[in-house]
């Protein structure tokens, strides 16, 4: 494993920013590419009640995000809507490691759970 130094603890938030965020599990049915693009896929995810369309900069992360479809992942959904590439999307991927300049993993479950169950 690469030697690693996490980031320096970000100031002290109000507890209502957390509460403020709508985080769902969703499971990622589709992953297209997104043609004028180098960075973006368009995953197609299902919150139970709905789907959704979210844009994701993980082209030249993954060798393959085909394999994504199927898994569970955390999204952020009221976030307003971007456009992106002449696309929009619908929410956010809530992935680990981005930040941090390392190849960025999915926010996952331990076990399977309801699409549109939220975090918090």
């Amino acid at each position: 494993m690469t030697a690693f130094t996490p980031a320096s603890v970000k100031p002290i938030a109000d507890f209502s920013v957390v509460e403020s965020l709508d985080i769902r599990l969703g499971t990622i049915r589709a992953v297209d590419a997104v043609a004028d693009s180098k960075k973006l896929v368009r995953l197609t995810v299902s919150f139970g009640d709905h789907t959704r369309q979210i844009l994701a900069g993980m082209k030249q992360e993954r060798p393959n995000p085909l394999e994504l479809v199927g898994r569970q992942a955390l999204f952020v959904l009221n976030l307003p809507p971007k456009r992106m590439a002449g696309h929009v999307s619908e929410g956010m991927l809530f992935d680990i490691g981005y930040a941090d300049g390392l190849t960025p993993a999915l926010a996952v479950p331990e076990r399977s759970l309801p699409d549109g169950a939220r975090a918090g």
